[in-house]
């Protein structure tokens, strides 16, 4: 994670970078017939259709006062291409997307390596492997963050850009719709260490309507929630190469109902850090299953805040804990603004003499009382978790992976 901060001034320049539909010089694997281009700062408001598919070439923006309509079924592509010329959506703030796809005809954001067609949910010639071919989605609000500043500079974008500037003081923000939305194949590289998630939402607020997404074979993280107000339900992360969800900069909405599946590459399934400001709250994540393999279950870092509660674990080893890292978060859980609850783990691949309290970990070591067992549990089935049947529109479960 990366960011920059940024002077209100710089909010009023805009790169000025075209929009043209000519056709790129690299080989898509469908019917080029079907492809409309897309490249720069859309000038106005467009509808991308479903009997299109729609290649981004380098950085696509929607900027302040424009919307841009992605149609049940659209296909969207990025080309291949890191640093400046990374392929990537971006809804800058006061852009507004309504990208409603529906449970039968859901919008798929994918790499131009993908041989998915119009039509398809998905091709043929790529899977949960295949990370980093194009960047990913990128929305910017007005809610508040907290940083050291009120606004700061997304990373996964280069610092020196007015466009990816988000934060402010609204909470009921507006940036549109996203439902039934796959993204596939992304996270390339836009410098060193410095990765595009699958999905960022920084700054968004409360207004936004998220549900229904979902984010497989990402370099980075899988959704990355920087600051702001805005829901999020009924979410899938395969194969990310970071962390499934990550939380930064008070985050204060809710989450709900969500899987995470690891792949051979996965670090966490939740990442926490807290108020980067002298002020921040915390947000609440419900009814989650986390399907593990040699990766890390959560950590709690740097006065992280939240509730998370109702969550099932099941898959990892003895490298999957869960874990507060340091005395903030530690303090934080002592008092009340860092809570836990009904948490239930399936221990079977855990070596036969591994403990509750040797998964779920107080490693600051500054607690006065860690009991685990206050708020998680041995299963061998579980009781909580998601509601596994309203994500049966999404790729990762077409695959069986959960």
């Amino acid at each position: 994670m990366k960011f920059y901060n940024v002077l209100p001034a710089i909010v009023l320049s805009l790169i000025a970078i075209s929009c043209d539909n000519n056709d790129g010089d690299r080989n898509n694997p469908i019917n080029n017939s079907l492809e409309v281009n897309k490249s720069g700062v859309l000038s106005a408001d467009e509808t991308w259709s479903g009997d299109s598919i729609y290649v981004l070439n380098g950085r696509v923006i929607v900027p302040n006062g424009v919307t841009l309509t992605v149609e049940p079924g659209t296909i969207i592509k990025g080309k291949e291409g890191d640093g400046a010329i990374a392929s990537t959506l971006i809804i800058a703030q006061g852009g507004m997307i309504d990208a409603q796809g529906t449970e039968s005809a859901p919008i798929i954001m994918t790499s131009v390596l993908d041989n998915i067609t119009v039509g398809q949910q998905a091709g043929t010639n790529l899977d949960e492997t295949d990370a980093g071919l194009w960047g990913g989605l990128i929305v910017l609000g007005y809610a508040p963050i907290s940083a050291d500043a009120a606004t700061a500079l997304i990373e996964g974008l280069p610092a020196n850009e007015a466009y990816a500037v988000y934060g402010g003081t609204d909470a009921a923000d507006n940036s549109g719709y996203i439902e039934y939305v796959s993204v596939r194949h992304g996270g390339t590289l836009i410098g060193d260490g410095n990765e595009i998630n699958g999905i960022t939402l920084a700054g968004v607020g409360s207004a936004t309507i998220v549900n229904n997404i979902e984010v497989v074979a990402n370099v980075d993280d899988g959704v990355e929630f920087f600051g702001g107000s805005v829901n999020a339900s009924n979410i899938v992360v395969w194969a990310q190469g970071d962390d499934a969800y990550d939380i930064d900069q008070a985050y204060a909405g809710t989450i709900d109902n969500f899987v995470y599946v690891a792949g051979p590459n996965s670090d966490h399934g939740l990442e926490v850090d807290g108020p980067e400001g002298k002020t921040g709250s915390g947000f609440t994540a419900s009814n989650g299953s986390l399907y593990g393999m040699s990766a890390e279950i959560a950590d709690f870092r740097d006065s992280a805040m939240g509730n998370i509660q109702n969550i099932y674990i099941t898959g990892f080893d003895d490298a999957g804990d869960w874990e507060i890292d340091e005395t903030g978060g530690a303090h934080n859980y002592e008092n009340g603004l860092l809570n836990f609850a009904s948490i239930e783990i399936d221990m079977t691949n855990y070596t036969a003499d591994k403990t509750l309290a040797q998964v779920f970990m107080d490693k600051s070591g500054a607690l006065t009382a860690w009991d685990p067992s206050t708020f998680a549990t041995v299963v061998t089935a579980p009781t909580v978790g998601a509601d596994e049947s309203k994500l049966a529109w999404t790729y990762t479960a077409m695959k069986g992976a959960f």
